[in-house]
């Protein structure tokens, strides 16, 4: 079955895809919750007006998503965070922390754009983290969990 996403699917694709699903998987998850629709033959012939006509608009937020990236590779991150015996956090870092990190410094970027390579941290040290800012735009930010000030 063939489908055109309305929005970014994990794992499936990104808004304005053409995806090929099992034909369950499409009747009975993406197409009731909106996600996706058929991609019928007229279907396609509007998507591809509409990919033309945005191609112009879509080059502009490329480069300010480029521009992002290049004002986070500049920041260094620190996350306090509370810690036990030797280097072992009382809970975890996550993307959320990240999030948070960066809008201290002024930069907005929602946390399901985050990606904590290795998952949580639960010590303290140097990490990276993917961040998606584009679909063709990614930055790989590394960060560092810091003992939090008594």
């Amino acid at each position: 079955m063939e489908l055109i996403l309305k929005q970014d699917v994990e794992g499936l694709g990104f808004k304005d895809d053409i995806v090929t699903v099992k034909n369950g998987y499409g009747r009975n998850f993406l197409i009731p919750r909106g996600v996706a629709h058929l991609a019928t033959p007229s279907a396609k012939k509007v998507l591809a007006e509409n990919l033309k006509q945005r191609a112009f608009k879509e080059k502009k937020v490329i480069d300010d998503a480029t521009a992002l990236s290049e004002s986070l590779q500049a920041l260094e991150i620190k996350i306090p965070a509370k810690v036990g015996l030797g280097d072992k956090l009382f809970g975890s870092v996550n993307n959320i922390n990240v999030a948070d990190a960066l809008e201290k410094e002024g930069h907005e970027i929602d946390k399901k754009f985050i990606n904590v390579i290795g998952g949580n941290v639960k010590r303290l040290g140097k990490y990276n983290a993917v961040i998606r800012l584009h679909r063709e735009v990614t930055l790989d930010l590394p960060f560092e969990v810091i003992p939090q000030a008594k």
